[in-house]
């Protein structure tokens, strides 16, 4: 029997700064929440993939990854797919679930911009350490930019 390929998804936690601190987007998809992410096209990098789901899924476009490029990945799913997501801060609170040609509909049902907790609480298990790899990115770098007397 041969080994099964692994078919690679892209997508980014994005989140956004507000006075009452840090917001997730998760877009829902019938009863499953995830964030922005797709399949990556042949020849495509997947951090493009990433940003071009974002884009084509929430039209918004201004992400900065000011914790850098790495990423975590899923385990297999879904018929030996994986996804892989990177984290990106965004200033766009609006979000517009566009009209899929082909389907007729928007991919997605709903969005909401979440805290922590509510984002652990809605995601599957599948997405449960993703929700955590980026809120220990974002605190890790709070607590590196804070001066040094709040640290102590």
């Amino acid at each position: 029997m041969s080994p099964r390929l692994v078919r690679l998804s892209a997508g980014v936690v994005v989140v956004r700064e507000t006075a009452e601190g840090w917001r997730y987007l998760l877009l829902r998809a019938y009863t499953h929440w995830d964030f922005p992410k797709g399949m990556v096209e042949p020849g495509e990098e997947p951090l493009d993939a990433a940003i071009r789901e974002v884009r084509e899924e929430t039209l918004i476009e201004d992400l900065e990854f000011e914790w850098g490029y790495d990423y975590i990945e899923t385990g297999p799913y879904s018929r030996g797919k994986v996804a892989r997501y990177y984290l990106a801060r965004t200033r766009t609170s609006a979000v517009t679930l566009p009209v899929i040609e082909e389907l007729g509909r928007p991919e997605h049902n709903e969005y909401r911009w979440v805290d922590e907790a509510t984002a652990l609480k809605l995601v599957s298990a599948r997405v449960v350490p993703i929700v955590q790899w980026a809120a220990a990115k974002i605190a890790a770098a709070a607590t590196a930019s804070a001066p040094q007397e709040a640290r102590d």
